[in-house]
């Protein structure tokens, strides 16, 4: 099969080079950021975890000096060096000709090799897995279910059919290379524990004592698991959406895994039925939202009635749109997005589904929506941040 091109994130790079001299490209491992960055053509690649290059890096300014003005490096995994922060200050301060692509596993700031967040220096880009708009024309608009099974790190897409071995051994490097590494934990049986059971339970509302009471871990532990796997990128936590509404759910956020093939793996699917289809179209949207929003523009809405809104995205105070997640269009909740709009009126609806060819627009009760797929729900948001 032929290799998957993702010219989106090299057009973002690109983008961001010219802003700031450093991007700090994460994102989960073997999602590849190693490929992408290779892909940069005329570019110096330096792999961190060979010890050779760390060696050549322990005097920065003498590495430095020797490199040709406009020249671009790229350091990879990054945060194995001793003291990665001041390599990336010296050039950001004092080598203006140097373009630098650094990729890592988490959010620079977050972790503890960092001592310089390098603000104002640096512009971040968090590498996701395919998205579903990436797939098109190269799986075909046909293959969801193989999307949705192995998931959308390269490796097991590419692959004829979901490998276990891939997914399990995926879970103990995790471990090892990241969270043990950059955080310290010591605690491996808990904390996959823990992580195995949020992939079971994505998707659902998170519940902190009962998570302490499964894993056999306390509410601090859990927290600060939670927190590594979310600046790792294991894991989004998605916050409830509250404008002052008295009936509004506002402390109960919701958690993705970060991948549906390993969603699908921890629920011991080998097949997508279609009652599966649904939660796991909602984890791909939620990806390509996360793409083109920042993550602090994005929520879900639920209100005491039950009534649930798959995503919103809050622009202003008072502009906020809607988007429901629908495999068949024909299901989106009317009634949901009516109690939502009565009180939040200035906005946009959509409802986003894989079988949807050509966007157009529907009216339930009274509310207009635009019915369309992601890849033009990301060119329709895209034209609004502009």
């Amino acid at each position: 099969m032929a290799p998957i091109l993702r010219d989106l994130w090299l057009r973002r790079v690109q983008h961001a080079w010219e802003h700031r001299p450093i991007v700090w490209l994460s994102g989960v491992r073997r999602v590849g950021k190693t490929t992408l960055s290779q892909m940069l053509a005329g570019a110096d690649y330096f792999n961190c975890d060979l010890p050779s290059v760390r060696r050549m890096l322990r005097d920065p300014e003498l590495f430095l000096d020797a490199q040709s003005s406009g020249s671009t490096l790229i350091f990879d995994e990054v945060h194995r060096l001793s003291d990665p922060s001041q390599l990336l200050k010296i050039i950001a301060d004092e080598y203006p000709g140097l373009r630098v692509l650094a990729t890592g596993s988490s959010t620079m700031a977050a972790t503890r090799k960092f001592r310089d967040s390098l603000s104002g220096r640096k512009h971040s880009i968090c590498l996701h897995p395919v998205l579903w708009e990436e797939c098109n024309g190269w799986l075909g608009s046909a293959d969801l279910d193989r999307r949705l099974l192995h998931g959308g790190l390269p490796e097991a897409l590419l692959s004829e059919s979901p490998p276990p071995d891939f997914y399990s051994e995926w879970v103990d490097s995790f471990y090892a290379r990241d969270i043990e590494d950059l955080f310290g934990f010591r605690n491996r049986v808990g904390f996959q524990a823990l992580f195995r059971l949020m992939l079971r339970q994505s998707g659902g509302q998170l519940q902190i004592n009962r998570l302490a009471s499964d894993c056999g871990l306390s509410r601090p532990t859990v927290r600060s698991h939670l927190d590594a796997m979310a600046i790792t990128h294991a894991l989004h936590i998605l916050r409830p959406f509250s404008g002052g509404g008295k009936r509004e759910i506002v402390a109960r956020p919701k958690c993705y895994g970060f991948d549906t093939g390993f969603v699908c793996f921890e629920r011991g699917w080998t097949t997508v039925r279609p009652d599966d289809r649904g939660v796991l179209w909602e984890h791909l949207v939620l990806d390509s939202l996360r793409a083109i929003v920042n993550d602090e523009r994005l929520f879900y809405w639920r209100d005491k009635s039950q009534r649930e809104l798959d995503f919103v995205i809050r622009w202003s105070s008072s502009r906020v749109d809607v988007i429901e997640c629908k495999i068949n269009p024909d299901h989106a909740r009317p009634s949901a997005i009516g109690a939502f709009r009565q009180s939040y009126p200035d906005g946009r609806n959509f409802v986003v589904s894989p079988s949807v060819r050509q966007p157009y627009r529907m009216r339930l009760r009274q509310c207009l929506f635009t019915v369309c797929d992601t890849r033009h729900l990301v060119q329709s948001l895209h034209s609004r941040q502009r």
